[in-house]
């Protein structure tokens, strides 16, 4: 039994990132592969519970975490490394990586150092990229989608995701251009009508925005909400896109 966003969580935790409490419980009441761990440990938890506290030496967390990154580094030392370059569009520089199965992650620059961009993407692809000479078919991907907003998704990769992350993207997916929908429409729609929140979270961490169009998911007011790129990128996408900020036709 694996879940990659408990992975994810790991790595976070080993760059200093603290867990919210929130998050983990959106994660738990989603994801059945925890649900299912959690039901088995929950017994063994309580018991531990009962225990006297007893304080760990001080370099057991820092061993752990070395030796989670030495088992991933083992388990994924041999993977190909994705392609990386950068694209101009109307937004400005994309980053864009890919691989042999598609688009992997696209980033829209604001301003950081080139460095950075790479790092996070790394983290959130939890695999390593290099810069390489993009195939055809990644430019002439990009330009439709900015030319009459379709996307060829059989060349865009999400298979390292969980499947609760696939179905909520590829739910936002269905949303046409020039239209926005709820957390909670998408949530119902893949059949989690509880989890407009994990949703939420879902799109926060979308590895490659614009192609799922988290940018057209907002809150059931109708409201734009958070952005990874700022709520007025996500005007100027849906502007863009063609939809009428004072003619709310939000299905919720």
């Amino acid at each position: 039994m694996r879940c990659c966003d408990v992975e994810a969580l790991w790595d976070e935790m080993r760059d200093g990132v603290e867990p919210r409490r929130e998050h983990v419980l959106a994660h738990l009441l989603c994801c059945p592969d925890c649900q299912e761990m959690y039901k088995k440990n929950e017994g063994v938890a309580y018991c531990l519970s009962c225990l006297p506290v007893v304080e760990p030496p001080p370099n057991l967390v820092p061993k752990i975490l070395e030796h989670i990154k030495t088992v991933r580094i083992a388990r994924n030392g041999s993977a190909k490394p994705d392609g990386f370059t950068t694209l101009h569009s109307p937004l400005g520089t994309l980053y864009v990586t890919f691989s042999e199965s598609g688009i992997t992650s696209i980033a829209i620059d604001r301003g950081e150092p080139p460095t950075e961009v790479v790092a996070r993407i790394q983290r959130r692809l939890r695999r390593s990229v290099r810069e390489a000479a993009p195939p055809p078919w990644v430019r002439e991907l990009i330009e439709a989608y900015f030319k009459n907003w379709t996307v060829d998704f059989g060349r865009v990769d999400i298979s390292g995701l969980t499947a609760f992350e696939q179905a909520a993207l590829r739910q936002a997916a269905q949303i046409p251009p020039g239209e926005v929908r709820s957390y909670g429409w998408i949530a119902t729609a893949i059949g989690h009508p509880q989890a407009a929140r994990a949703v939420g979270q879902v799109m926060a961490r979308n590895p490659i925005p614009l192609l799922y169009p988290c940018h057209r998911v907002v809150d059931s007011n109708g409201d734009l909400h958070n952005y990874g790129y700022g709520v007025e990128m996500k005007e100027r996408i849906l502007r863009m896109e063609g939809y009428r900020f004072t003619q709310r036709t939000l299905k919720v």
